[in-house]
């Protein structure tokens, strides 16, 4: 089976986020993997140890996010890809269309990829991805069968679970709980220099040079820091007086 599995870099969790004339301040910050992208990395481990085949990691980013894929070939995966360029400017869509770009010429049976990332998190990536491969997909899920030619999943749907059985190749999308990610062992950390890592930019993905992203940022800041709040006072009229003046007036939400 010809496992594929999405993979982010991230800030890690317990980093402060810093952000300067515009920018995010990435100078002695930890990266990691992207959590939800680390339960997508054991399942997909986990799948090529039961019904055999091979596990491609596959990330779009800078240069760093190799240390990434790294971690996950430690962890067991097989092989990994990295399409960096200068000319990425990293939006859902454009990165999208770029894993598409690169997919459609490899073998595919399965796709696996994190809810989100903790960074952006806006979810669209492999949900856009399998719209462009059209392959069925399941996101958040957090249990999963492979039963020959398709999978048993389980999903979270509004604090209840919904249970689907999908035709393969599909893209799933993994939730907390689906496993527990393993660490990379000693062994494995050896072995991860030895397995085959691809860099490509651009001009090696058929038709990935042409993409260009849809969105640009504009600016970017941290939230303005909370104010002490004010207990009002007077007659019980006079406090709901004061209360919808600065509700219309300081606040602006009426």
């Amino acid at each position: 089976m010809d496992i594929f599995v999405l993979l982010k870099q991230t800030f890690d969790t317990e980093e402060k986020v810093a952000v300067v004339d515009g920018a995010v301040q990435e100078d002695g910050v930890k990266f990691v993997i992207n959590p939800y992208d680390e339960y997508a990395v054991e399942q997909a481990i986990q799948i090529r140890d039961s019904v055999g085949g091979k596990v491609t990691l596959l990330a779009v980013g800078p240069e760093r996010t190799a240390e990434a894929l790294r971690t996950a070939l430690a962890m067991g995966a097989d092989e990994a890809v990295l399409i960096s360029d200068d000319r990425i400017c990293g939006d859902e869509y454009e990165v999208a269309e770029i894993l598409a770009a690169y997919l459609r010429g490899q073998s595919v049976d399965l796709v696996l990829g994190g809810n989100f990332s903790v960074d952006n998190g806006a979810g669209q990536v492999a949900i856009r991805l399998a719209a462009l491969l059209d392959l069925p997909h399941v996101a958040s899920i957090t249990k999963m069968d492979i039963d020959g030619s398709s999978a048993v999943v389980h999903r979270d749907a509004e604090g209840d679970t919904e249970v689907l059985e999908v035709p393969l190749p599909a893209l799933f999308t993994a939730q907390q709980g689906l496993n527990e990610p393993r660490y990379p062992s000693l062994p494995g950390i050896m072995k991860a220099k030895k397995k085959p890592f691809q860099h490509l930019t651009l001009d090696d993905v058929d038709g990935a040079s042409a993409i260009a992203a849809r969105t640009e940022r504009l600016s970017l800041g941290l939230p303005p820091e909370r104010q002490a709040g004010r207990i009002l006072q007077g007659e019980l009229g006079q406090q709901v007086t004061e209360l919808v003046q600065a509700l219309r007036n300081e606040s602006k939400v009426i």
